[in-house]
């Protein structure tokens, strides 16, 4: 069975900075609410408070801020990713050298993988403490810095560098992030200056401001929680999904563009949405009379008259309030292809 591919937790900083250590030793992890990542940093907020109390008789001071303004996992300085990486590369073999030239799934399309697999995937090479490296290669034939660890977490054919991942991506927005997807920054004008890549593992604090990120970075392989989109470049990191994900299905994984009567996942309706599912839905929708909205189509690019289409549907099965909100979820799906 899968592991659970969303989770929310406040990971402990795996920083070996001689003030982690120390504050690991001395405050229980949990000490603080919230994701204040940085034992120091709790550290300083503990002293802080005790100060307050002692000079509480006196005259009032101020605020003290927590250490290193926003909360970090490790020094502000030594948090960046290491920015220098490899080029693109075929996967190595256990002895060293190239495996061969990458190749692409049967008939030329990407390996088709799932939000499970991937997660799982990068949740190796946390559990192996992969060191960071951007020339040695982990026995998988994955190069070990950033860009390697997404080549291996997408199951790509190939070692790919972050002026090239974005092509075995689609782009999506924010809120339709979901686990397995990619937080990309190329620096096109000095690639070696800060670019970098981490996969999403889910939202990790109600208001969406920290989510799980795991990543390649010095001195291993980390999942932590981390301030959307990242700690420095924040608004330089762009959002990509996998072109080759899957629909999830107890009986197995089904290729990409599969478009049987098997609820293919939330993933494949919404704005930007581009596939056959999308296509499906619609074809379907008019079969069984609810196709009034469509001025052309249906076709594979989601749009208005899909969602309203989807919605005079559930309104149709005496649904109200947010289950007739217009987008296909599994119920719906089985109703409208029964």
């Amino acid at each position: 069975m899968d592991a659970p591919v969303f989770e929310e937790f406040d990971p402990a900083s795996d920083c070996d900075c001689p003030g982690c250590v120390h504050w690991r030793r001395v405050i229980p992890p949990s000490s603080l609410p919230g994701p204040v990542g940085h034992p120091a940093a709790r550290g300083a907020l503990l002293l802080a408070a005790a100060a307050g109390t002692v000079l509480a008789a006196g005259q009032p001071v101020p605020a003290v801020a927590a250490a290193h303004g926003p909360a970090r996992p490790g020094d502000p300085r030594g948090d960046e990713p290491d920015t220098p990486q490899g080029a693109q590369a075929p996967l190595h073999s256990v002895g060293g050298g190239p495996a061969g030239p990458a190749k692409p799934g049967a008939g030329g399309e990407l390996p088709a993988t799932t939000r499970a697999a991937i997660i799982n995937r990068a949740k190796k090479w946390v559990a192996a403490r992969v060191p960071y490296s951007n020339t040695a290669y982990w026995p998988d034939g994955y190069r070990q810095d950033c860009s390697g660890f997404v080549s291996m977490a997408w199951n790509l054919p190939g070692n790919e560098w972050t002026g090239s991942l974005s092509t075995f991506g689609v782009r999506v927005s924010r809120d339709q992030l979901q686990p397995g997807d990619m937080l990309l920054f190329h620096n096109a004008a000095d690639p070696q200056n800060g670019s970098h890549v981490v996969l999403f593992g889910g939202w990790s604090d109600y208001t969406h401001t920290y989510y799980l990120a795991y990543e390649q970075t010095r001195p291993h392989t980390r999942g932590q929680s981390t301030p959307y989109a990242y700690w420095s470049n924040s608004d330089r990191y762009v959002p990509y999904r996998y072109k080759g994900l899957a629909e999830e299905t107890s009986a197995g994984v089904s290729a990409p563009g599969a478009t049987s009567s098997r609820y293919p996942g939330r993933s494949f309706f919404g704005p930007g949405a581009d596939n056959p599912h999308v296509t499906r839905l619609g074809e379907q929708l008019v079969k069984k009379g609810f196709g009034t909205y469509y001025t052309s189509g249906p076709g594979p690019r989601w749009g208005e008259a899909d969602r309203r289409g989807v919605e005079a549907f559930q309104r149709a099965q005496g649904w109200r309030g947010g289950a007739a909100d217009g987008w296909p979820g599994p119920e719906t799906w089985r109703r409208l292809f029964s």
